[in-house]
């Protein structure tokens, strides 16, 4: 049953729907990410926060994406795909709706923020760990770097998306009114998840081969009798989290990969609107306009490197954009120095940075979950992504302590330099393509069957 998946040449509106419902998660998810990034524009002046206290609002969520990606992934290797599918969203939606309710008190407020921003970060953690390695266990190996890294451009459509609210609906609703709009979306995304079944894969390691053939019957649309049921196994127990240090090239890959890549991501996205504001000297509302252009570099950078992970191959691509946006962002730290008249060169010096930047995450995130065998898939990829978790903490507050934690979150234009903050967040995307080099492992064209093979 299984090849008659693998010999699928066109993917089925049930498999675009897992897709969509996988992708549209990850839209809100990056969504609220970078709402809170420009939230704290608009709240950091009025409730007097320093560069410490909006630091912790950024990095709560990091915190809490850590526990949840652990969590979650080791309970869906544990209990079922689908199960926690379902639960990250709702965990996601119920902390996303408290935040409407945020007190306007600046003693109270950031505190309030920084709580539910925690259990924000605790399900998106465990949505990105599940989403993916459920999406790869429906389609065809030769689409799975494709199609997988694609789903990831979910993610600067979620700032594009947020950097459109914020210029043209947050001067008439406000920013609680903006996440008041998130929650109706999210309902949306729950209601489309409820109609993908449970992972093929992981039936089939529970001895439950008749769910499992209807689970491909519903991918390739066809009658669950029409495919063959092959040898029924018994059932195999979930792989423990210590059967992770049998598979040290791939623990090392895939945690030190996450760890680069998102200290230098989120430390740069989550300041990104900040930073404008601060060394261009521009207004949040001019700052937002600008993110759009940025963004869709990002944007461009998801689609590029998600054809790349299939011409080059996981390895050459992931060390290509890791390599490119450290470049990028230590050019960048030379234009943060002396900015005058270059207003159009820095720019374009950040379109770049972020296109590698963000390509990289089309590899990172389908690459780390693809390198573990199916029993402990959620669970490698959920501790991986956890430890890279780290990066959501020391990457924002990274900044602070450059620049001091107790500097005033909105100083005027030009009394803080910006440049070694870049060569901060440079030094991570170097971190991670070494890693790329050190214990890449190819997996390019691979099935999940030889993979699972190789891995014993």
């Amino acid at each position: 049953m299984f090849n008659a998946l693998e010999r699928q040449q066109r993917l089925t509106r049930n498999q675009k729907c897992l897709i969509f419902a996988g992708a549209f998660g990850l839209v809100l998810e990056f969504l609220d990410y970078f709402l809170i990034g420009f939230i704290l524009t608009f709240v950091s002046k009025p409730w007097g926060l320093s560069f410490g206290q909006s630091s912790v609002i950024l990095l709560s969520s990091g915190v809490g994406a850590m526990i949840g990606a652990a969590w979650f992934g080791r309970m869906a290797d544990r209990v079922g795909r689908r199960k926690i599918f379902m639960a990250t969203i709702i965990v996601f939606s119920l902390s996303m709706f408290a935040l409407i309710f945020t007190p306007d008190n600046p003693q109270t407020g950031w505190l309030y923020l920084s709580f539910f921003r925690f259990l924000i970060g605790f399900g998106a953690g465990g949505l990105y760990c599940v989403d993916l390695p459920l999406i790869q266990e429906f389609v065809p190996s030769r689409k799975r770097g494709v199609v997988t890294g694609l789903v990831t451009c979910a993610v600067p459509l979620g700032f594009l998306i947020g950097s459109a609210m914020v210029a043209f609906l947050a001067p008439a609703i406000g920013w609680r009114g903006l996440m008041a709009v998130c929650v109706g979306l999210s309902s949306c995304v729950l209601l489309v998840r409820r109609w993908v079944p449970e992972s093929p894969r992981w039936l089939m390691r529970q001895g439950r081969a008749n769910e499992a053939r209807d689970s491909i019957a519903w991918a390739l649309e066809v009658k669950p009798t029409s495919l063959p049921l092959g040898e029924v196994q018994p059932a195999q127990p979930a792989g423990r989290v210590k059967d992770l240090l049998k598979h040290p090239r791939a623990l090392a890959m895939s945690c030190i990969s996450n760890l680069g890549m998102q200290t230098g991501y989120y430390g740069l996205t989550l300041w990104a609107p900040s930073l404008l504001v601060l060394i261009l000297g521009v207004p949040p509302a001019h700052a937002a306009f600008y993110m759009i252009f940025i963004t869709m570099a990002a944007l461009a950078g998801r689609v590029t490197f998600s054809l790349l992970s299939e011409a080059m191959g996981r390895r050459a691509a992931g060390i290509l954009c890791t390599a490119g946006a450290a470049v990028m962002l230590l050019i960048a730290a030379f234009f943060a120095s002396s900015h005058e008249g270059a207003f159009f060169a820095f720019m374009a010096i950040m379109m770049l940075a972020f296109f590698f930047g963000e390509g990289g995450f089309a590899i990172v995130g389908p690459y780390s979950a693809e390198v573990w065998p199916t029993h402990l898939r959620t669970t490698g990829m959920g501790a991986a992504y956890g430890f890279g978790g780290i990066g959501k903490i020391i990457g924002p507050m990274g900044l602070a302590v450059i620049v001091g934690a107790s500097t005033s979150a909105s100083p005027a234009s030009g009394q803080i330099a910006f440049d070694n903050a870049f060569i901060y967040f440079a030094a991570w995307y170097a971190l991670a393509c070494l890693a790329y080099v050190l214990w890449g492992i190819e997996t390019r064209g691979r099935t999940i069957e030889a993979i699972d093979a190789g891995a014993r």
